[in-house]
């Protein structure tokens, strides 16, 4: 007897709670960036070991790239569908994944509401038992391990990005904003 493929489930549509935006994505072009092959420290949190140095560059908003590496301590979160309606997701409760390995991770540095840096990371990461996961990296909470950690770093010069509150899908979003000057 032939094998037979796999059943698929249809696609599942996603319908945000809040009015429909013809603009699904908010887009900004600056005529320049600069390009930093960035490494970061041993013992120190993702997030302070990327804004730190970058603030150093005078970078408040980037695209990054972790190239992987491993960490001493690695906390994440995924986002399974929002059980109250507000949205259509909502980070769960942390996961400790221990020591990890963090395979490949994107990292956008950005503002929050209040202006202060923000490091919004997904990644995929390996655990020390060999299983594979993924999600929104707690960037305060996860320690970079004994060695350091190369991120390619694309600074989004002249326009800055900044958590704002998006109507239809009723949750704040890091959006492009011409730059606030302010620190």
């Amino acid at each position: 007897m032939p094998d037979t493929p796999p059943r698929l489930s249809p696609p599942r549509t996603l319908v945000h709670p809040g009015p429909f935006d013809p603009v699904r994505i908010r887009s900004m072009h600056s005529r320049r960036g600069r390009h930093v092959r960035l490494t970061l420290d041993p013992g120190r949190s993702l997030f302070e070991a990327l804004v730190k140095p970058l603030h150093e560059m005078g970078i408040k908003s980037a695209s990054t790239t972790v190239l992987g590496g491993l960490f001493s301590a690695l906390q994440y979160c995924v986002a399974p569908p929002d059980s109250s309606g507000k949205a259509v997701v909502a980070y769960g409760r942390p996961i400790d994944a221990g020591s990890a390995y963090m395979i490949f991770g994107n990292a956008t540095l950005g503002r929050s509401a209040q202006g202060a840096p923000l490091v919004h990371c997904h990644a995929a990461i390996r655990t020390q038992a060999g299983l594979i996961k993924g999600g929104h990296i707690l960037t305060e909470q996860s320690v970079v391990g004994s060695a350091p950690i190369s991120v390619l770093v694309t600074s989004l010069d002249g326009f800055e990005l900044r958590v704002t509150y998006d109507p239809e899908t009723n949750i704040p979003l890091l959006q492009p904003h011409e730059e606030s000057g302010g620190e």
